[in-house]
């Protein structure tokens, strides 16, 4: 589930990278709408993909709801999606790895 989170978290930002080109186009030197066209219903898309993998890594790794309503803030600024999903990887890592119990 993180290694589809992380997937999902790069890729949401990636599409904020599209659609902030697209509005800029769009707004600034008024050349077209394409960009926001493409890129506004994508990065919708991701955008609650995202959401819902922040849920999901939530329930696999035991983050507490303060970290979980980080992850979903993350969502709003363009790229904190990318620092968050760094820092969760980096405390994953640091986390001791516990060998499954045999049955």
């Amino acid at each position: 589930m993180l290694r589809w989170f992380r997937a999902v978290a790069v890729a949401e930002a990636c599409s904020w990278a599209g659609l902030l080109i697209g509005m800029f186009f769009k707004y600034v030197t008024a050349t077209g709408d394409l960009g926001v066209k493409v890129f506004g219903p994508t990065h919708g898309a991701l955008f609650v993909l995202y959401a819902a993998g922040v849920i999901l890594a939530a329930r696999e790794a035991g983050w507490s709801r303060g970290t979980v309503l980080l992850g979903l803030a993350c969502a709003v600024p363009p790229f904190t999606s990318l620092w968050f999903e760094r820092r969760m990887a980096a405390r994953a890592a640091r986390r001791p790895h516990t060998a499954p119990a045999a049955g």
